[in-house]
């Protein structure tokens, strides 16, 4: 049976920990719920927001609105042949736990992202991505449903429309369907990406000789505790910022004048720009300002230490926008999205 609260806390809800309050939640676990859910009166007059793990959110007020927090479990075998395993999974299952799932089934093409905060429904309107891999290298589809008109749709890789950190969800249906459900084909026989970032140089300190998928996994989960703060510890929502993609004429010409300058070709007119590296030349690492920062070991985190307010965060990101783009006439954009 559904529970609408009124007036719930939002601050266990959401990775940054931000204290704010919305004016009405509900925890739906599985399709019925939320057909139930859009069927009650009143329920389509209010804003709503689509709450899988609050990992990529910045709260900057009180949602006034009703919050609906995915809970939807379960993983199962769809269909197999003889080079693939097609698994289905529920959107409210933890990603990370998910991923760890699939590697010990010995199951391909998610291991490079383990350690992930976030669900598994959260992933695909991100395209989340880390260390060479994205989610639409072994994205299959996705189930979802309209909230007007409570429609369940299937959504295709080609109609999800990734692109860098981005999907459909993020544009042309913002805010339109809930996602119930979604499906990945994965590799019985590994294909390893180990040449991006500290890869292979962390296998080679654990002494692996053999390459394995949880070897691949246990590194990128080393490498990202080494990095990146447990937001248990510190409230933070990993990456704040993209990486910027800019021509090629422009990065050479940076290079020019920042011959240190970092950068990944990603084809003959785009380089990739490492966002915390310019962050950090911009002065920003580490940088303190009461209960929000800069995080000392990676700047592209922004970090509340406690008792921080999602608009002090939000003009902080600002701050280190305009700084990077004076000084290297590159604008960053935000990974997280803005409440």
């Amino acid at each position: 049976m559904l529970t609408i609260q009124s007036n719930v806390s939002l601050k266990s809800y959401n990775t940054f920990g931000i204290d704010a309050t919305a004016r009405y939640l509900v925890e739906v676990d599985n399709d019925e719920d939320i057909q139930t859910l859009l069927q009650l009166p009143d329920v389509q007059t209010f804003p709503k927001l689509i709450l899988g793990g609050g990992s990529n959110l910045l709260l900057t007020q009180d949602f006034n609105g009703l919050v609906v927090k995915i809970n939807i479990k379960g993983i199962q075998t769809v269909k197999e042949d003889q080079d693939n395993v097609w698994i289905r999974a529920g959107a409210g299952e933890n990603w990370h736990e998910f991923v760890m799932y699939c590697v010990e089934k010995g199951l391909s093409g998610l291991e490079n992202l383990s350690l992930i905060p976030g669900t598994v429904g959260a992933a695909p309107m991100q395209n989340i991505g880390a260390y060479g891999v994205e989610i639409k290298d072994t994205f299959e589809r996705l189930e979802a449903v309209h909230i007007l008109t409570g429609q369940k749709r299937i959504f295709t890789k080609e109609e999800c429309r990734f692109g860098y950190r981005d999907s459909i969800f993020k544009n042309e249906v913002r805010g339109e369907y809930i996602i119930s459900h979604v499906q990945f084909r994965l590799q019985k026989t590994p294909t390893f990406h180990v040449a991006y970032g500290d890869i292979q140089k962390t296998l080679d300190q654990m002494g692996i000789k053999e390459l394995t998928i949880k070897a691949v996994s246990d590194a990128v989960i080393k490498i990202r505790r080494s990095k990146l703060p447990d937001p248990a510890e510190i409230g933070n929502a990993g990456s704040f910022f993209k990486n910027p993609e800019i021509p090629a004429a422009q990065y050479q010409t940076l290079k020019a004048t920042f011959p240190e300058i970092p950068g990944y070709i990603i084809n003959d007119e785009t380089v990739k720009v490492p966002a915390g590296w310019l962050i950090e030349q911009c002065g920003w690492k580490g940088k303190r300002f009461g209960s929000i920062g800069v995080h000392a070991r990676q700047a592209l985190v922004l970090v509340n230490y406690g008792g921080g307010k999602g608009n002090d965060i939000r003009q902080l990101a600002e701050k280190i926008q305009l700084s990077v783009e004076e000084q290297f006439g590159i604008r960053l954009h935000t990974e997280v999205n803005f409440i």
